[in-house]
């Protein structure tokens, strides 16, 4: 009976230990584009060195572009104080793709802005709306995701990329 407990508890434990290990993620190696229809795979921006966010969205979501305005506000300041990247990056169809450079300049954003139209890193991501942020510390590694927008999202973003900055 005693015999039977242990195994149970190592068995446990060791699940426990392999969960943990696989909590750490990363961004997968998948190729998506950038507004000039040059392919380039997602995983440079892991590798980069920075504080990376990747915000998911589309021309026709306005929660999405709600989201990227208010952060296009924060943004030089965060890439000042705390060396961050943003890469918006569309899920607009290829026939959609023709509505976003236009939409981009009008906004007058500032960010990385790739195109992922076959929704390749979407599904290698596994998320179903939009928008979806995702944080990169430092060495690629995912470290938060949120999806959805409401005012005020941008600050709890912003407080995550400062603990990440270490400030």
């Amino acid at each position: 009976m005693k015999k039977s407990i242990l195994f149970s508890l190592a068995l446990a434990l060791s699940f426990a230990v392999q969960l943990g290990a696989q909590s750490t993620k990363t961004l997968p190696s998948v190729e998506v584009k950038t507004l000039d229809g040059q392919s380039i795979d997602i995983k440079t921006y892991a590798d980069n060195g920075k504080i990376t966010i990747l915000s998911f969205w589309a021309t026709w979501c306005s929660p999405c572009k709600k989201e990227l305005d208010a952060i296009a506000d924060l943004y030089p300041d965060w890439q000042k104080d705390y060396d961050v990247e943003l890469v918006a990056v569309t899920i607009d169809t290829q026939r959609a793709l023709a509505k976003v450079k236009p939409m981009v300049e009008s906004k007058g954003w500032t960010y990385a802005i790739l195109s992922d139209p076959n929704q390749q890193l979407r599904n290698a991501l596994n998320f179903q709306t939009i928008p979806q942020t995702f944080v990169l510390d430092q060495s690629g590694n995912i470290v938060y995701n949120h999806n959805g927008y409401v005012p005020g999202d941008e600050y709890e973003l912003e407080d995550t990329i400062k603990k990440l900055a270490g400030k």
